[in-house]
């Protein structure tokens, strides 16, 4: 249902991808884009995964199907919906979807939602919440793959992940025999997930170094 295409201005984003690597330095800006397709009345969550100028629902979908709205969890979930009388978010378009935050959109319509901007590189951090607290998340990097092997995320123990599916599906850390269970989560580009640290969590953030080359 996702799609990565890139536009890139200094390199070949996919190739990039594809072959980065960890470094704590990093090379001239790189600008790509990723469509995440959004069927009619249907959820989906999606995530910001490119930085720009306006990282606001304004910025991030300037032209939303009538009636769209966008679900970000706040301790509950906060919507926004798309007022084409009066041709704005209602109750404020200048609500933040930072780089590694995620939300759920419900369109009327069947629409393609584009992403545009620079992939961010070097020393990233991604704020967690606190242990046992849920909340709204996605990798920094527009990149697919298992969420801790090919991502980073810190697992420890009793972590969960909870991916949309047309209803949660539930996948909790392992600390004993070190494994996701029922197994580890994978997640497409621009895909976003509910997670939540365990109990005795001592991870902050979650952080990579990435670099395109």
């Amino acid at each position: 249902m996702r799609t990565l295409k890139a536009l890139v201005c200094t390199a070949a984003l996919a190739a990039g991808l594809a072959t980065a690597v960890a470094q704590n330095v990093y090379s001239l800006n790189v600008v790509g884009y990723y469509n995440v397709a959004c069927p009619a009345d249907t959820y989906v969550m999606v995530a910001n995964q490119l930085n720009t100028t306006n990282n606001t629902l304004n910025g991030l979908f300037p032209n939303p199907v009538p009636s769209m709205q966008v679900l970000k969890w706040n301790g509950g979930w906060d919507t926004y919906t798309f007022d084409d009388i009066d041709l704005m978010w209602l109750p404020n378009g200048d609500a933040t979807l930072n780089v590694g935050e995620a939300a759920v959109v419900k369109s009327p319509a069947d629409t393609t939602l584009t992403f545009v901007g620079e992939v961010l590189q070097g020393a990233l951090s991604n704020p967690l919440p606190a242990a046992e607290v849920y909340g709204a998340r996605a990798s920094m990097v527009p990149q697919a793959g298992l969420v801790a092997t090919d991502l980073g995320f810190p697992s420890e123990a009793s972590d969960q992940i909870l991916k949309w599916n047309g209803g949660w599906d539930t996948y909790t850390y392992d600390d004993i025999d070190l494994m996701w269970l029922p197994s580890e989560p994978t997640l497409a580009v621009g895909e976003g997930v509910v997670l939540k640290k365990g109990p005795g969590s001592t991870a902050a953030a979650w952080t990579r170094n990435f670099t395109v080359e």
